[in-house]
């Protein structure tokens, strides 16, 4: 079933969510978007590190496209799953244009930033708020899922990645996956990377069936797990 955004209405935990397009999680009851490993200055940290030169725009675009996403959902609360900023003076390193946006948007919304691994140190006063993991009704948002049953857990972490076959040719989309009880966001960040759904760290966290909510240009399609195919792993 689509909705805005030309989004996929799916099930977790009882509760009606939104799959959105740019790999962001919509949940209208509670008017809350959620995102995972946004990855902002990745390119600098590389670039900083001498290991791949990249292109040093992708905060900006990540910030874009959450700004876009802001204006069309207009939700109360924006939660970002972690890994948001690449390294622990990403901040520091984050241009006065860019740091200004997200100041902008953080007066819009409600931020609450979950800690990750790569980010432990929290952003600046005035941003938001900073949490190991929140609970929410039914639904836990945390950084990375929890082996064994987690009802409601929504995390994000292993920027999962369904590597398809269409009309002959192989495809790699970015995918939410969920077997109706957990849910795993994918990154958003422009230069996250990826992590294929079958790899089985994983696979081991849906011990019997699940679906991948695929990302498409402008739609997300469902499918499950057994229609995705083994790939290497992106980024």
């Amino acid at each position: 079933m689509t909705s805005a955004m030309n989004g996929l209405e799916f099930t977790c935990a009882g509760e009606t969510l939104q799959a959105l397009p740019m790999g962001a999680l919509y949940w209208p009851t509670e008017r809350l978007l959620a995102v995972a490993d946004l990855h902002l200055e990745k390119g600098s940290s590389y670039a900083v590190n001498a290991r791949k030169l990249l292109p040093r725009h992708d905060t900006r675009q990540t910030l874009d496209a959450l700004t876009a996403l802001i204006d069309t959902m207009r939700p109360r609360t924006v939660v970002c799953l972690g890994d948001s900023f690449h390294d622990r003076d990403a901040v520091a390193r984050l241009p006065e244009e860019e740091r200004a946006g997200i100041e902008r948007l953080a007066a819009r919304a409600r931020f609450v930033w979950i800690a990750g691994n790569h980010d432990p140190a929290p952003p600046p006063a005035g941003w938001g708020d900073v949490a190991e993991e929140i609970d929410r009704g039914p639904l836990v948002f945390r950084h990375e899922a929890q082996f064994g049953p987690a009802d409601g857990e929504v995390s994000g972490h292993f920027h999962p990645v369904a590597a398809l076959t269409v009309r002959g040719r192989g495809l790699r989309r970015r995918c939410f996956l969920t077997d109706g009880r957990r849910l795993i966001l994918p990154a958003f960040g422009a230069y996250a990377g990826g992590l294929n759904a079958l790899d089985p760290a994983i696979a081991q966290l849906f011990p019997d069936d699940y679906d991948a909510l695929v990302v498409g240009r402008d739609t997300v399609r469902r499918l499950s797990w057994r229609r995705l195919r083994p790939d290497a792993t992106l980024g």
